[in-house]
């Protein structure tokens, strides 16, 4: 069974930093894309940042400059660093990946991780 598990969450000030991180465990065949997506309080949750296999990333305008998301395929993780922090980043985190098991790539999604920032 593929299973993703964040930590690194917490409180911070505004303009602080903190790193996400997400582990991915199973027998998996190889991991495609990987996204962070950020729920605040009593919204819908939006995508954040995406990496691909081979590295490439993007980011939601209202992140870029401030976010960096990486990857470490040997040890089947993903990161993201967080800085500039501000009020209305504030809400849970979660991780995406699109995980090859045997012959298909299913979509995985971890329990996420609580960041609130305060002003």
């Amino acid at each position: 069974q593929v299973q993703l598990v964040e930590s690194g969450g917490g409180l911070v000030q505004a303009g602080g930093s903190l790193r996400l991180s997400c582990a991915v465990s199973g027998i998996i065949s190889s991991i495609g894309t990987m996204d962070w997506y950020h729920q605040a309080p009593g919204k819908q949750r939006e995508w954040v940042a995406g990496i691909t296999s081979t590295s490439t990333t993007n980011y939601a305008d209202s992140v870029k400059g401030r976010f960096t998301i990486s990857r470490d395929n040997a040890k089947k993780m993903v990161y993201l660093q967080m800085s500039s922090l501000k009020p209305e980043d504030t809400g849970v985190y979660y991780c995406n990946a699109n995980v090859k098991v045997t012959f298909t790539y299913a979509n995985y999604w971890g329990q996420g991780t609580q960041v609130t920032v305060s002003s």
